[in-house]
This record gives C-alpha cells, sequence and structure tokens, in this order.
C-alpha cells in the first residue's frame, strides 16, 4: 500500500466518521418508525434533531476524537494526562452533548487526577469506542502500542469488558482495512469478538441500536457487512434510530476506511461544519505521518 492510499482511506474513516455523526444527531432517540413518518428516509445533513444543531454541526463523538488527536500530534505519541487534559478542556467548552459516564470519568480525572475508574457494570456504553479513531491512524504499524493506548484512553471513562472489547476490534477492523485488507479479515476479526463475547453476535440482527456498547456494534457491523456503498451503509444505519449519532459515525469509520474519501458524498462533505473538516484533514495526515516514525 502506498502511503497516498493509506491516506485516503484513512482520510475516509475519519471524515466518514463525521459525516456519520452529523447526519445521525437529526435522528438520535427516534425509533425507526418516527423517522420514516417524518422523513421517509433521512439522507441529508440538515441538523435539528433534539440537540437543535445547525446543518452540518457534530456532536461529542467527533469533538472528543478530534481532543485525543491533537493531544497525540501535540507530544508525537502518547501523553494520557494530556488526553485527560484535553477531555476536561472539551467538557469546560459546554459541549452540545456529553454522555453520563463520560462526564463522571472526566470529572473525577479533573477534581482527583485519577486516569482511571475501576470496573463498573454501568461503564459498558460507547462512549470510549466512539473516539478511538485517532490511536487506530497513529498506530497502524503498531498493535501494540494500538492495545494499550485504546484502553488507557478508554478507561477515564469506560472501564468494562465489553467496551474494551469492542474498542479493539473495531479499531482493528479499521487497520486492515486502511492497510488495503478485505472483508473476509474484517469478518476474522468480528468472529473473534463473538467468540470472546457471545452477546456481540449480530446475525440474525436483534434491531437495537442504543448506547449500549453491545446494541451499537450489532448495529454497526449487520449493516457495515450487509450494504455494498458509502452511502448506503450510512442511510441504513442512522434510520435505525437509536444512538445515531454514534453508530452513524461507527459504521462511517469503517465504511469510509473500506470504500476511501473519494466514495463520500459530495453533497455530504460541502455541509459538513468546514472548521471541523479541515482539523480532521489536518490531523489524519499527521496522525498517518506519525504511524511512519513510530
Amino acid at each position: 500500500m502506498s502511503t497516498e492510499q493509506i491516506l485516503n482511506r484513512a482520510l475516509g474513516a475519519y471524515l466518514g466518521f463525521a459525516c456519520g455523526d452529523a447526519l445521525g444527531a437529526t435522528v438520535e432517540f427516534m425509533t425507526p418508525k418516527q423517522i420514516q413518518k417524518r422523513y421517509d428516509v433521512h439522507q441529508d445533513i440538515i441538523g435539528g434533531g433534539w440537540l437543535t444543531l445547525e446543518a452540518g454541526q457534530v456532536t461529542d463523538d467527533t469533538q472528543m476524537s478530534l481532543a485525543l488527536g491533537q493531544a497525540i500530534i501535540d507530544h508525537q505519541g502518547w501523553n494520557i494526562q494530556a488526553v485527560a487534559d484535553n477531555f476536561v478542556a472539551w467538557l469546560e467548552s459546554d459541549p452540545p452533548d456529553i454522555g453520563n459516564t463520560c462526564r463522571r470519568g472526566i470529572t473525577r480525572y479533573r477534581d482527583s487526577g485519577k486516569l482511571f475508574g475501576l470496573p463498573r457494570e454501568d461503564d459498558a456504553g460507547n462512549g470510549s469506542c466512539m473516539r478511538n479513531l485517532p490511536v487506530v491512524l497513529a498506530t497502524l504499524n503498531r498493535p501494540d502500542y494500538f492495545s494499550e493506548w485504546s484502553l488507557q484512553q478508554s478507561h477515564i471513562t469506560h472501564n468494562h469488558p465489553l467496551s474494551d472489547a469492542a474498542t479493539l476490534t473495531l479499531g482493528r477492523i479499521v487497520n486492515r482495512l486502511i492497510n488495503g485488507q478485505g472483508m473476509d479479515a474484517c469478518k476474522q476479526e468480528a468472529e473473534w469478538l463473538i467468540d470472546q463475547h457471545g452477546e456481540f453476535a449480530y446475525s440474525p440482527y436483534p434491531g437495537k441500536a442504543s448506547g449500549y456498547i453491545v446494541d451499537t456494534v450489532q448495529t454497526v457491523l449487520h449493516y457495515f457487512f450487509s450494504t455494498d456503498s458509502f452511502e448506503s451503509c450510512l442511510i441504513a444505519t442512522v434510520n435505525q434510530g437509536g444512538d445515531a449519532d454514534t453508530t452513524g459515525a461507527l459504521v462511517g469509520m469503517l465504511a469510509g476506511a473500506k470504500y476511501g474519501v473519494g466514495q463520500i458524498p459530495e453533497r455530504w462533505l460541502t455541509r459538513l461544519d468546514q472548521q471541523i473538516a479541515d482539523q480532521i484533514r489536518q490531523q489524519t495526515t499527521g496522525l498517518i505521518r506519525l504511524a511512519e516514525l513510530l
């Protein structure tokens, strides 16, 4: 794989992620029936939703990813305290939305300096999985760093074996896709996850798309493996409703890595907040450059 091809897929993953976030946020917490009644098929980035966003505005998924990516670039490697500090700065910037588990973990670090919480049964949300893409990009050639960095950043807020396993699996799938491997390799990663944790079995698809990490991953894998284009993958996923900004972001990450940035519809890229898009382009280049040095 040439650096150009790797950059194309990496940028597809990061911009695809942000497009999925912006598209899905409109229908977050709606049911498929409610979405159908209101939009027929929701397929344009129009903002609104329960957060009353501007068209093209992103949520905590993309914002936390950018905070994490910036810490890696600023330190040209891993500094978990810098990651946590960036999360605090983000928390204090009055973001449009923040999940309870993320708020609890970041507040704990801010108030006590603790970089991880003890394992908790109610930490099995998708908040650490949703922001891990910058780690994937920076560690493309270092699976040892990938596991260590992913779990450290996760445990600032989410310390649960299901969240850990999902974060690592989706990251490894993205790595394989960016490195030019096909769907068989991706399915192998999904099968390893299900062998470890049977809860994640997604066929037949149970149809739940909540913020619980099992529901999130089932939704993402089901639509990723059952569609054949970036656009159809993302539209099918967000029209499932539920935690649609996060399922949309994560499936956009996988589909973007698979199909490349050229397959993301122009109408979505032009509607995306251009300041965010510029940050993503800069970070992707910086993270891939770092990956070549590690």
